[in-house]
């Protein structure tokens, strides 16, 4: 990822140097097939740089805060010591100083960082990264011409790391302004550009192809990068990924790199991701997403059967309804698996968030779901998430006092009733009631799925078990109707919940 400056933390964040030895191990067969082999890219993009060229800036953004201490000697910008003079002046001469004396005076400090954006209104919008332009309280557009114009910040997300920038233009000079386009239509192999400020140099133009899309680097609750193999370098991030027609389909943002360069695997967030949130910026000043209420969880094949979904692991699973959401007044419940969002399929529940988010506050969808192998659809009027939301108890754990007195094993699971002594024992929340698990064989597939002792099983088949007695009975029953794995809804000591598939087998 192009980051805004050396020093930028953000930058190092991005570079997602965990997953680059990984990649590297890959080798690369030596065969090639003939049309592969006759495959030619485009004459020239001379003609397409040249059409939006123009439209792309550098932005320079310079935060100022104070430091107390003496003053540092003068250091060039970014140089490796400017951090170890730093220390080294505040240790001997802050708090008071050597032999106790008066605290020194704050003396401002300055730091740059730099990267790229483009112009999508000829009035003086500007779109950048959020990490490029940070905290920073002056920030400069920079045209193509060398011509420097003051920008305001309109609204940023950092959840997609986008920012919206506004300059005021020299009405005798128009600015050129280059269109969104529809990242959807883009398929692996479709020719791109990218166009930005790599290491400061200036634009820079590198070419390249959509290597895949719908990438989740897990840098957010939202991610569905393309990838490119178009240079992408330390500066580039928020300059734009064009199409052949001359259309921007993404937003330059990280780089996958053990060394800090490009090695041919960039990402830039689609246009279909960034153009609601920008619309939402330029209109609100913030993002006003849409909320459900839930807790979700992937579907594997494995809980896919216990389910009894036909076609394999698909949709989102419902581990969790917030009591004062959309979701629980609408009637979703847990256990229920999302197939389908306001007319669009949940293919995996990273899908759900990203179309819930992108869905207008207030709106009334229709949410598909498959309870108990039977498809319905609910009506849900979408609320609005906020940011400060923290996680809260999911799902309504009232349940009848078990047998205490009862201890079997099933499935590499010692349970036991849950008692006073079992709760002290193991932490456990009084909210939270069910089987107490108290050994977890090693070797077994619970002990795969990370169950452990102190665990509580509340639902087994997707009824709800009070005492061992009854988590044997249904496996019983599971094991009678033919299926080959068991559901259970499993809950930790402070009561979160999760749905976990044992094989039966």
């Amino acid at each position: 990822m192009a980051a805004s400056s050396r020093r930028n933390p953000a930058f190092a964040r991005r570079r997602l140097p965990a997953l680059a030895g990984a990649l590297f191990a890959l080798s690369v067969g030596t065969a090639v097939l003939p049309d592969v082999a006759l495959a030619k890219g485009p004459a020239s993009l001379a003609d397409l740089a040249e059409q939006v060229t123009d439209a792309v800036v550098n932005i320079s953004a310079s935060t100022t805060v104070e430091a107390r201490g003496r003053t540092l000697p003068q250091l060039p910008p970014g140089t490796p010591f400017e951090d170890l003079f730093e220390e080294f002046f505040n240790r001997r001469g802050q708090g008071g100083g050597q032999g106790g004396g008066e605290s020194q005076p704050r003396t401002p400090r300055r730091s740059n960082s730099l990267g790229s954006g483009f112009i999508i209104d000829s009035s003086g919008i500007v779109v950048t990264n959020n990490h490029v332009i940070g905290d920073a309280n002056d920030i400069q557009v920079i045209l193509h011409d060398g011509r420097k114009l003051k920008a305001e910040i309109v609204g940023k997300d950092s959840k997609i790391d986008l920012a919206v920038l506004r300059v005021k233009p020299d009405p005798d000079r128009p600015l050129k302004a280059v269109p969104l386009g529809d990242s959807d239509k883009m398929r692996p192999g479709d020719w791109v550009i990218a166009i930005g400020n790599p290491f400061g140099l200036g634009g820079s133009v590198s070419a390249g192809i959509v290597s895949a899309r719908g990438r989740n680097i897990e840098s957010g609750p939202y991610d569905n990068y393309i990838q490119t193999d178009a240079a992408i370098n330390k500066g580039n991030s928020g300059g734009p990924l064009f199409n052949m027609n001359g259309e921007v389909i993404g937003i330059n943002t990280a780089i996958l790199s053990p060394t800090g360069g490009s090695v041919g695997i960039g990402f830039a967030v689609p246009t279909a991701t960034a153009g609601p949130v920008i619309d939402q910026l330029r209109q609100f000043g913030e993002v006003r997403r849409g909320w459900l209420g839930v807790r979700i969880q992937n579907v594997d094949d494995t809980t896919a059967e216990a389910l009894g979904l036909k076609g394999g692991g698909r949709g989102a699973l419902i581990a969790g309804v917030d009591e004062k959401g959309p979701a629980k007044t609408a009637g979703l419940e847990v256990g229920d698996v999302i197939t389908k969002f306001n007319g669009v399929e949940v293919k995996s529940s990273s899908d759900l968030p990203r179309i819930v988010a992108s869905t207008p506050v207030g709106k009334v969808v229709d949410v598909t779901t498959i309870r108990k192998g039977q498809e319905q659809t609910k009506q849900v009027t979408l609320g609005r998430l906020e940011d400060n939301d923290k996680p809260q108890q999911q799902a309504n754990l009232n349940r009848p006092q078990p047998d205490a007195d009862v201890t079997r094993q099933a499935l590499g699971l010692n349970l036991s009733g849950l008692s006073d002594e079992g709760r002290k024992r193991f932490g456990v929340k009084d909210t939270v009631k069910g089987v107490l698990v108290t050994r977890v064989d090693p070797n077994s597939n619970a002990a795969d799925k990370r169950i452990q002792a102190g665990d509580v099983i509340v639902e087994v088949g997707q009824e709800t078990v009070s005492s061992p007695a009854d988590v044997t009975r249904r496996i019983d029953q599971i094991k009678k109707d033919g299926r080959k794995s068991a559901l259970l809804l499993v809950s930790n000591k402070d009561g979160e919940v999760r749905f976990v598939a044992l094989s039966l087998e």
